[in-house]
């Protein structure tokens, strides 16, 4: 298992714990504050004693709490329903795993690594062309496959070697926006799921108006509007930082991309002039 796909396992595991604990907690919260004991009002010096009165006000006050207390978590859970939300679920850990996978990818030493061009560099400089296309076969960045493509076509000339550079070049790079694309997936797709389920919360709620005419049960309409609500939320929350990180990270790839390209042409500049008779590249 690769570095950075048991990194991308890690984050996906704390994502699910992070989801599962905090809105356990902010419902919790939530619910004290809002249906937590109240103070009690100062009674009056003159009035009188209401100890008859009390075991059935405690009573009375225990059977509200009871029945009219739900945590958010709870409220959501009801809201969005076990098919949303694990819908949403799988959205959330699905882009978490894209962006770890391709935050690693993205890294400066995994597409132009700073030691190959030294170390490259250096054997050209000592003519040992043999070496310097064993050192960039065997690294695994961007930059090493790119190079080593061109000193491979160098014996059929300069302009053979540039061609075959630029073709590893685009390959790595449609490979690399190939993998960002699904981020920009899940940022389309899930306010399109938020739309859908705030339409069928919508549904829900007029028809508990038509069916209990003048007079609907309060509960059953906010049940629906609970439903179109809280899936809009969900949605846009899981599309917003989507739609941010690939972005951000498809314009990191392409500044390093161009990095690599213009590395690697001034790299094998020198050999502009190289006659395709002298096949010392291999």
């Amino acid at each position: 298992m690769t570095p950075w796909m048991r990194s991308a396992g890690a984050a996906a595991l704390a994502w699910l714990v992070l989801i599962a604990y905090c809105p356990l907690v902010l419902g919790q919260d939530a619910a004290d504050l809002e249906f937590g004991d109240a103070p009690a009002a100062e009674a009056p010096a003159d009035a009188p004693p209401a100890n008859d009165a009390a075991p059935d006000a405690d009573a009375a006050g225990d059977d509200d709490s009871s029945g009219g207390s739900k945590t958010l978590l709870g409220w959501t859970y009801e809201s969005l329903g076990p098919g949303y939300m694990g819908v949403f679920l799988l959205l959330s850990v699905a882009l978490l795993s894209l962006f770890v996978t391709n935050l690693v990818a993205a890294r400066r030493e995994t597409l132009c690594p700073q030691e190959l061009v030294d170390g490259f560099e250096e054997k050209l400089n000592n003519k040992e062309f043999q070496a310097a296309y064993d050192l960039a076969r065997t690294d695994e960045s961007v930059l090493g496959q790119v190079l080593s493509a061109g000193l491979a076509k160098l014996s059929r000339g300069y302009n053979k070697a540039i061609e075959g550079m630029q073709e590893v070049g685009e390959e790595e790079s449609m490979k690399l926006e190939h993998r960002l694309s699904y981020m920009a997936l899940i940022g389309n797709l899930s306010p399109m799921i938020g739309l859908l389920g705030t339409v069928q919360g919508m549904i829900s709620a007029f028809q508990t108006i038509a069916i209990g005419g003048s007079t609907p049960k309060p509960a059953e309409l906010a049940g629906g509007i609970s439903t179109a609500l809280f899936t809009t939320l969900v949605g846009l929350a899981v599309a917003i930082p989507a739609i941010a990180a690939y972005n951000v990270l498809r314009n990191r790839v392409a500044r390093l991309l161009l990095e690599v390209g213009v590395t690697s042409e001034n790299l094998m500049s020198r050999f502009e002039d190289w006659k395709p008779q002298t096949n010392t590249a291999k």
